[in-house]
């Protein structure tokens, strides 16, 4: 469903700066799968770990160190943490 897709990007070192990611909170977790909610739009950047995403309309998409995360609010997923994953986030577009 549109709206409702993760999207997945590569930044540079010059746009992790500008975002300001060294200020964003940091999360963690082990190799687990576990059921989401966004009630909010959510950007992270994962800096260790990969893990594989299931939205409940059907799109897959896997991510790990080095890439941008966008998750839209709404979404309901599956995540499948397939290695320890070290991420910051921040809430807001």
């Amino acid at each position: 469903m549109a709206g409702h897709e993760i999207k997945v990007e590569r930044p540079t070192p010059a746009q992790l700066e500008a975002l300001g990611v060294e200020r964003w909170s940091a999360w963690e977790c082990s190799p687990e799968t576990f059921d989401w909610y966004y009630s909010d739009d959510e950007t992270a950047y994962v800096k260790e770990g990969r893990v594989r995403v299931r939205t409940e309309h059907g799109q897959e998409v896997s991510f790990g160190a080095g890439d941008l995360v966008h998750f839209p609010r709404g979404l309901h997923c599956t995540w499948t943490v397939l290695e320890t994953i070290r991420k910051v986030y921040r809430f807001g577009k």
